[in-house]
């Protein structure tokens, strides 16, 4: 007997590796949810973890980044040089939009 499968559909599900109670230090929404900038969590909403050990949502660093107060220092800690925000949001980017670019 052969049998052949003509159309199959895959499910699956993910979740950021982060502790259940973890918030983004910025907007105060968990991780499994999305920042406010965003509809949808995953690729699009990716989380940013600095040398400090803080986590925040891409969108909510970047903002907070732009702001002229934030002096490149962890918006939780206040820590300087725990992370160069600049180089690192640049290298993010820049590895987001090669694997688009791939997949397409």
């Amino acid at each position: 007997m052969k049998v052949t499968i003509k159309e199959w559909n895959a499910v699956a599900t993910w979740r950021w590796d982060m502790p259940d109670d973890e918030v983004c230090g910025i907007c105060r929404v968990q991780f499994d949810g999305t920042c406010p900038t965003c509809k949808f969590p995953g690729d699009d909403c990716s989380l940013l973890l600095g040398k400090c050990g803080h986590s925040f949502h891409m969108h909510c660093l970047m903002t907070w980044i732009q702001q002229e107060s934030s002096k490149g220092l962890c918006p939780m800690c206040r820590q300087s040089k725990s992370l160069s925000w600049h180089h690192f949001l640049n290298m993010h980017l820049g590895f987001t939009c090669r694997i688009r670019m791939e997949t397409k």
